[in-house]
């Protein structure tokens, strides 16, 4: 496990300064963030090639996880719904997510309200997993992990053109948004295998909403040197493509060093 852990911290990171914790489960990785009393990033410990099995091995052995300080869990997984918040009703969450595919037993849900309450995201976490973790932390929160970027376009939608398609670009993953004149049109989560599927998923949604090629604007976020995904090759399929960074809601004490190459969108911008 140690051997798949990279570390970036504050130049006087000390662990007992730690007063929250915030865990983002990827497909393949896992993100912890450690914050202060003011809530300041001091660590972050990335754990690359993770399997979400281990998670109850690394709560015992991760330093940052050794202190019973409230932790928030963000979920990247396939197995969510949004719902109108006019048509939400708690209780019902299983209900719900029939729609993206069978139930399994033993299967706790939580859901997550945005947009003034105008949508909640809906998921679901193994009961299993999250006894493990409740054992654990006395104070825990759950997300599905599309919440920070959710949150994040919802308040940006007002320097939205007419037609937009916003994608975060995440390992093997992608989140891909469309807004139909300011509003949410489209949202869903995919598996790319090579940076060209980023371009079929974009033409898909195009199509699906009539969008106009040659008007729509397509805007990437994660973008990294080993995805090839330059702002050179995005034009030369779209008009109007850019890379974006998110405007930043964290803060971070002296140091981090090489953070900013990991290009992760919550290291800018978290749900709280």
């Amino acid at each position: 496990m140690e051997n798949n852990l990279k570390v970036f911290k504050s130049d006087r990171f000390d662990v007992e300064d730690a007063a929250s914790l915030s865990l983002f489960l990827y497909p393949d990785s896992l993100f912890i963030f450690a914050k202060d009393k003011n809530q300041t990033n001091i660590c972050i410990h990335e754990y690359i090639n993770f399997n979400w099995n281990s998670l109850e091995q690394l709560v015992i052995s991760d330093h940052l996880l050794k202190t019973d300080i409230p932790a928030t869990i963000y979920l990247h997984q396939t197995d969510f719904i949004l719902v109108p918040g006019v048509l939400f009703q708690p209780g019902r969450e299983s209900s719900y997510l029939a729609f993206v595919g069978d139930q399994k037993e033993n299967t706790s849900y939580f859901y997550t309200p945005l947009d003034s309450n105008n949508l909640q995201v809906v998921s679901s976490i193994p009961v299993k997993l999250k006894k493990s973790l409740e054992a654990r932390f006395s104070e825990l929160t759950f997300h599905h992990g599309s919440v920070s970027f959710l949150s994040y376009l919802f308040k940006e939608r007002f320097n939205l053109i007419g037609q937009e398609i916003l994608i975060n670009l995440f390992g093997n993953q992608i989140y891909t948004a469309a807004f139909s004149n300011q509003e949410l049109a489209a949202f869903n989560i995919f598996t790319v295998d090579s940076k060209e599927d980023i371009l079929k998923y974009a033409m898909i949604l195009i199509e699906q909403l009539k969008f106009d090629k040659n008007y729509v604007r397509i805007s990437l976020y994660g973008a990294t040197d080993e995805s090839g995904t330059t702002e050179d090759w995005g034009k030369e399929y779209f008009y109007n493509f850019r890379l974006l960074t998110a405007h930043a809601n964290q803060n971070y004490t002296h140091g981090f060093k090489h953070l900013k190459s990991v290009n992760l969108f919550e290291t800018k911008w978290q749900y709280n």
